[in-house]
């Protein structure tokens, strides 16, 4: 049956397997599987695009204070710094305890109770998809500000970058790291030339991006208070986005898979805090302010490298991987749908695999569910932002809460310290979750804060659903033997031709009685004529239909008669169904099997067996 109950309670990681050897996988399967480089280029794109908008939006924030405001900015994204540092050290943990995936949801699931784990994966999948729109949005953005003649038709550029997407990711997340390693090289490249360049320099090689835009400098300029560095602190923090990707598709990686996995959270770690600092330090030496129509990125660019071909190739690189960034969702999202799967809380289809080890529901779901984003927010990025980062907030919060529980039960050395560095970052996450809730609540943060206990909510429905089922089919115990019943096989025919020969040859090898049925119309007197001169030892059963259209009604209605008649009997309705060589070919079937099926599957218990007759092209 094609529905089954997964009673298994145990959380990923509680196995009891030695959790790193990936002996069980083929090695065809491993073909499939990311290295630590191609997971760099598949799971970092969020984390590495979003220097792209982070400083900026540090920025934004401290502006309201003047040129003193931005005199802050290195210290806030130190602190931020600090946060990734804290966010780093604590997934490597994460990887190394839950090496089946599912990040935060293992943790919640193991160390804080059912209820909070749902919670935590209700956040993580709102902000996998919000990251997926948000990305593609961003990156359409940034190519309309350099081709305005685009700008129009941004929705239709968005949504043809997120069908490439997830194209991609069709043909696996292998195959996509591939694909992904050029555009990620070429931007952390840039960047990281961008700042030694910038730091040789003792003023701007070129104002000319700048040139001509009003200020965005507040006029009216406040004092530099707490509340004002806790939002620009929380804004900026819209950079550490991605980074929990790696510990949610541990599974995607080559064996020894946790090595790989942490030696590639360790590397997007490191490079996300050179460039966040190194952009930060650049912003102060040459004073940058941000102006109205010109991203902070191309302002640091232009003073590093000038206006020339190197400016260019930043703002092309930086185009190309906001777009891409929705990647870092397709390899993380899947795998977590595959574990809440796996778990009874999201339909058993997305747990489902492909050849290519590709979790196709999860990426399909993904994609749609994005798309339609995209099209309640026209392609405007600025719709979607005050909804991002929420939910990856909450996911870290209760990560390094769960942490905290994981190293009081442990009894490794060193385990205070771990703890008291996870209950450190639990703190500042929790912090910056509240204030980036507070701040952006009417800017449409409350529709995460409304859409999340909805989502925890469908959670416990399909749980309670699939616990329902379990106890029908008796999962767990010990069912009764098998006994033979008798067997009766109604075949519904319309003509005579190979496909009935085929099917009544199928039926009596399958049942003890054989009974082919027609639905009356004015074709069933020389049906029955040409039956009677075949005489394939097959009664054939005329059933009256109230309408020449009617079909599945007459047909259902004999099988109830007849398990009426014979409670005991098993009664199977053998359908017979010609299936063309050529995709297109279908369209031209009548599709009165499908009618059948679907007819006597809703109203009746009988067994449906489908008969293919393959026509070769």
């Amino acid at each position: 049956m094609s529905m089954q109950a997964n009673t298994d309670e145990r959380a990923p990681g509680e196995t009891g397997e030695p959790p790193d050897t990936g002996a069980a996988r083929p090695a065809a399967e491993e073909r499939h599987r990311l290295t630590a480089l191609q997971g760099l280029a598949a799971l970092s794109l969020d984390a590495m695009a979003s220097v792209a908008y982070g400083p900026e939006a540090i920025v934004l924030v401290l502006a309201a204070a003047g040129a003193h405001g931005l005199g802050f900015t290195l210290p806030v994204t130190l602190a931020i710094a600090t946060l990734l540092a804290v966010l780093v050290a604590s997934y490597r943990q994460v990887i190394a305890a839950f090496p089946d995936g599912g990040g935060s949801y293992a943790v919640a699931r193991r160390h804080l109770g059912r209820r909070t784990s749902l919670v935590t994966a209700a956040s993580l999948v709102l902000d996998y998809v919000l990251n997926v729109a948000v990305s593609v949005t961003a990156g359409v953005a940034a190519l309309t500000s350099a081709f305005p003649s685009l700008h129009d038709d941004r929705l239709w550029i968005c949504l043809g970058v997120l069908a490439l997407v997830t194209g991609v990711n069709l043909r696996g997340i292998a195959e996509s790291a591939k694909v992904f390693i050029v555009p990620t090289a070429i931007f952390v490249g840039s960047v990281l030339a961008l700042i030694v360049a910038g730091l040789l320099r003792d003023e701007p090689a070129s104002t000319e991006a700048a040139a001509g835009h009003a200020s965005a400098l507040a006029d009216d300029a406040t004092t530099v208070g707490a509340l004002l560095l806790l939002k620009a602190f929380a804004a900026g923090c819209s950079a550490l986005t991605g980074v929990e990707a790696v510990a949610n598709a541990v599974p995607a990686f080559r064996a020894p898979a946790r090595r790989r996995a942490q030696r590639t959270e360790v590397a997007l770690g490191a490079l996300l805090g050179v460039m966040l600092i190194g952009l930060s330090v650049l912003i102060g030496r040459f004073h940058l302010q941000p102006v109205e129509g010109v991203t902070v990125l191309a302002q640091l660019a232009d003073a590093a490298l000038g206006h020339n071909w190197a400016f260019f190739v930043v703002q092309f690189a930086t185009v190309v991987l906001l777009a891409l960034a929705a990647n870092t969702s397709f390899g993380g999202l899947p795998v977590l749908m595959a574990l809440l799967a796996r778990d009874n809380y999201l339909p058993h289809v997305f747990g489902l695999k492909a050849d290519r080890q590709v979790h196709r529901h999860g990426v399909l779901a993904l994609a749609a569910v994005s798309a339609l984003l995209l099209v309640f927010s026209g392609g405007d990025v600025n719709t979607l932002v005050p909804l991002f980062a929420i939910g990856v907030f909450v996911g870290f919060t209760i990560c390094q809460v769960g942490m905290v529980v994981h190293w009081r039960q442990e009894r490794s050395p060193g385990r205070r310290g771990k703890a008291l560095l996870n209950g450190f970052g639990a703190l500042l996450t929790g912090v910056s979750a509240v204030v980036v809730t507070a701040t952006r609540f009417l800017d449409g943060a409350w529709l995460i804060v409304l859409a999340l206990p909805l989502l925890v909510l469908v959670f416990e429905a399909v749980h309670r659903a699939y616990g329902r089922i379990g106890e029908r089919l008796e999962l767990g115990r010990v069912p009764e033997p098998p006994h033979r019943c008798h067997s009766v096989v109604v075949v519904p025919v319309s003509s005579l031709s190979r496909l009935t020969s085929q099917a009544l040859t199928a039926a009596v090898s399958l049942g003890d009685e054989v009974v082919a049925v027609t639905v009356t119309d004015p074709e069933t007197e020389s049906l029955r004529r040409d039956w009677e001169l075949w005489n394939p030892g097959v009664d054939l059963v005329e059933l009256p239909a109230p309408t020449r259209a009617a079909l599945g009604r007459p047909i259902v209605e004999y099988v109830r008669e007849l398990s009426g008649r014979h409670p005991g009997d098993r009664v199977t309705v053998l359908i017979p169904e010609v299936e063309p060589a050529r995709l297109w070919q279908r369209l031209l079937q009548n599709q009165r099997g499908a009618v059948v099926a679907h007819a006597v599957r809703r109203d009746t218990d009988a067994v449906i067996c489908r008969l293919r007759f393959r026509v070769a092209g």
